[in-house]
């Protein structure tokens, strides 16, 4: 049987990744440029799954309806899944994820925004098109011998200490669940976040969003940090209070910020405004910093990672409709009573 999956919010770039793995798989597919909302539900029907990203707001009303069209599978084709409700989802509707698809390609853009924001490189690109050679305003730093802060230590955060470490920084860690064997190989140090805030020259963020880190960035930390700090951020927007941050960029606590990822990127992110006035205020602010460099949340776009995300995305589908182990379900857990 020749399973109908339904994907949303697919650029020309999904489309071609997709239809060349599928050759493998066979799957009909039927895409669609939307993102999956209340709005747009109704095009899973006559499916068996659909297929969405980060920007999907699969919320309960999303689910009932998708249940009531008699969709048995949500594939995320992200490592995230913050933008479903599990909770309702659970007994009702598989949803399966893909876990990692690169950790080397986002944390390769982590490194390119800290050696563009240090060295300016976003300025003077401009700069020499204009025919101006001036260095002026472009004073950056060595990075050797400077302490970084790495504030989550999975595949990704992992792949950065390597990348810091090549550099000749010191590294600090914080992890609720470090991992001693790697840091006594790698000569990280496992930390508080308190000392992280206090020590680093740079911070990085590769932790998952939970109740927990959400808004950990914000002003009661950044008043914590040394001034002229960077801030680094590829994991997800909420990790990040940004009006604090702003505020912190005014100040000039904050040296500079660069960012992949930002908490209202749903309503912009992977889409063209360039003819439109950017009606966020607080992102227009963000854009306005010189010392601030946002690319929408591409650190995972690398053709190794695409490959990745289609292919376990593919098998992920294949493996619910034949029956075998979901590697990579995401189960709800009930939260425990107080």
């Amino acid at each position: 049987m020749s399973y109908r999956i339904a994907v949303f919010d697919a650029k020309k770039y999904d489309i071609d990744n997709f239809n060349t793995v599928n050759e493998k798989y066979g799957f009909q597919l039927r895409f669609h440029k939307e993102h999956l909302d209340i709005h747009n539900v109704i095009l899973a029907s006559e499916c068996d799954a659909v297929c969405v990203f980060v920007n999907a707001v699969i919320d309960a009303a999303v689910i009932n309806k998708l249940v009531s069209l008699g969709v048995k599978l949500i594939a995320l084709r992200c490592a995230g899944f913050n933008n479903v409700d599990i909770a309702s989802a659970a007994g009702r509707i598989t949803v399966v994820r893909v876990p990692e698809y690169s950790p080397h390609a986002i944390a390769e853009h982590t490194l390119a925004l800290m050696l563009s924001l240090n060295r300016r490189i976003h300025r003077a690109f401009w700069r020499t098109k204009d025919n101006n050679f001036s260095l002026n305003g472009f004073l950056g730093f060595d990075m050797c011998g400077k302490t970084i802060g790495v504030i989550g230590t999975g595949k990704i955060g992992r792949v950065v200490v390597e990348l810091m470490k090549g550099l000749g920084m010191r590294v600090l860690a914080y992890d609720l669940y470090p991992n001693n064997e790697f840091a006594e190989k790698i000569g990280l140090e496992y930390t508080s976040l308190e000392e992280i805030y206090r020590q680093a020259d740079i911070i990085t963020l590769h932790c998952p969003l939970t109740k927990e880190t959400e808004y950990m960035i914000c002003d009661k930390s950044i008043e914590k940090m040394k001034d002229g700090v960077m801030i680094v951020n590829t994991g997800r927007g909420k990790l990040i209070h940004t009006k604090h941050l702003i505020d912190g960029l005014v100040s000039g606590k904050v040296g500079f910020a660069g960012l992949d990822v930002y908490e209202e990127e749903s309503a912009y992110f992977y889409e063209d405004f360039s003819d439109k006035v950017l009606t966020d205020e607080t992102l227009a602010r963000l854009l306005s910093f010189n010392n601030v460099i946002v690319t929408s949340h591409q650190a995972f776009f690398t053709k190794e990672a695409m490959t990745n995300i289609a292919m376990t995305t593919m098998d992920n589908i294949l493996d619910f409709f034949t029956n075998k182990e979901l590697k990579n379900e995401v189960v709800y857990k009930k939260p425990e009573n107080n």
